[in-house]
């Protein structure tokens, strides 16, 4: 009897042993973006990966230049996360923008304003960012990184790619919210805080902005507010923005009729605007941007909408539909939408092989600049794409060349 009791129980610990190691070989381990980059990551489980990215913009007296580079810039930061990969996959990018220190919003709330949550709606972000204008004020950083947290959902998805930029030039330390409280309380929750300096180095380190980083995993990055954004124009750009003018024509807005007017207007007026701050060139690197997969407009326009959902058409009442399509039966639609999208794709398709000579000759002309001394990487464009670069390779992220 002794010896079968012996016998059930060593046998149990060896299954028990068993069950553990194979139960530690399979887990899969979530990690938290930080320095340690042997850490297992685990692989995202949706159809793309994910990239969250917050701009919190100081909007005080000073800033004029801040808030021109933050609009000449959206494009090229944008275009960064375009060259992202995860396992072959574009991820699906939603931008966010705060501003603060503009004594024109309420004390009460801090001189704090969410200009817009986080949206894939990239024309949106534009409409947002030519919006800001500038007075005042008080900028209290750990507040507006603390508002941040709270109102915007933050994606939950393994090792998305979650970030804060927040750019000003007063101390890191004003405001009733210790910095220190925002930055572990971001990191926390996985979202890395960037702090980007408007001035002087040493007084960026002596005001906080670069122990707020350390606290929060982000980097610390130091710029010239005032330094002009190099708008390099190339032989390429009319081609783009004729390209542009064709791309515009297959989209289809769907929802009440004011919507669709809304949505039509403000793709035009972020056209105009790209074009106004820095001509071709501005106009023609939003094309680009808007000839690749982090221009979607899922929920908005029928051709991206229908590429995921061939149910779209029937869920729509037929006043909500683009009146080319209205009178059509449901054969018509489809067809009519599936020629857009053909359509959509061979524009997009030139614009691609455009940009590729385009992007060849500004590197050229970069190279130039460089080697005459006449380039200077300070502005808030560059610091964004040299933090996002580093930091997105560590959630598991490859960068095409």
């Amino acid at each position: 009897m002794f010896q079968n009791r012996t016998t059930f129980v060593i046998g149990m610990a060896l299954a028990l042993a068993i069950f553990v190691a194979n139960f530690a070989t399979a887990r899969q381990v979530t990690i938290k973006i930080g320095k340690d980059e042997d850490q297992q990551k685990e692989p995202f489980h949706g159809v793309r990966p994910a990239a969250d990215m917050a701009i919190l913009l100081d909007t005080s007296n000073s800033m004029d230049g801040l808030i021109h580079q933050a609009k000449s810039q959206l494009w090229t930061i944008v275009q960064q996360f375009a060259t992202a990969k995860k396992a072959g996959k574009t991820p699906v990018l939603r931008v966010a923008v705060f501003e603060y220190g503009n004594t024109s919003l309420p004390a009460s709330e801090g001189y704090i304003r969410q200009v817009v949550g986080l949206t894939d709606d990239l024309d949106k972000v534009s409409e947002a960012l030519f919006g800001l204008t500038t007075n005042g004020g008080d900028e209290y950083c750990g507040r507006v990184i603390d508002e941040a947290l709270k109102r915007l959902d933050w994606n939950n998805e393994p090792n998305a790619y979650k970030a804060i930029f927040v750019a000003g030039n007063e101390p890191f330390t004003q405001g009733t919210v210790e910095y220190q409280q925002s930055c572990k309380k971001a990191i926390e929750a996985g979202v890395l805080v960037n702090t980007i300096h408007c001035g002087d180095y040493q007084a960026g380190v002596s005001g906080m902005w670069k122990h707020g980083a350390e606290l929060a995993e982000g980097e610390f990055l130091n710029i010239n507010q005032d330094a002009a954004v190099v708008s390099i124009q190339t032989p390429h750009d009319k081609i783009l923005i004729e390209l542009n003018e064709k791309l515009n024509r297959t989209y289809l807005w769907f929802g009440k009729k004011e919507d669709r007017m809304q949505l039509e207007s403000n793709q035009q007026r972020q056209d105009e605007n790209a074009y106004q701050l820095q001509g071709a060139a501005g106009l023609g690197g939003r094309a680009n941007v808007k000839a690749g997969q982090l221009y979607s407009n899922q929920g908005r326009d029928l051709v991206d909408t229908y590429d995921s959902n061939k149910n779209v058409l029937a869920d729509l009442d037929d006043a909500e539909l683009p009146e080319a399509i209205q009178n059509l039966d449901v054969k018509g639609r489809a067809a009519y939408v599936e020629g857009k999208a053909a359509e959509r794709k061979a524009i997009q398709q030139q614009i691609a092989d455009i940009n590729a000579k385009r992007v060849a000759f500004i590197a050229n002309e970069q190279k130039k600049l460089a080697d005459s001394g006449g380039e200077s990487k300070s502005t808030l464009g560059d610091a964004i794409q040299t933090a996002i670069s580093k930091q997105m390779k560590k959630s598991g992220f490859d960068f095409e060349k």
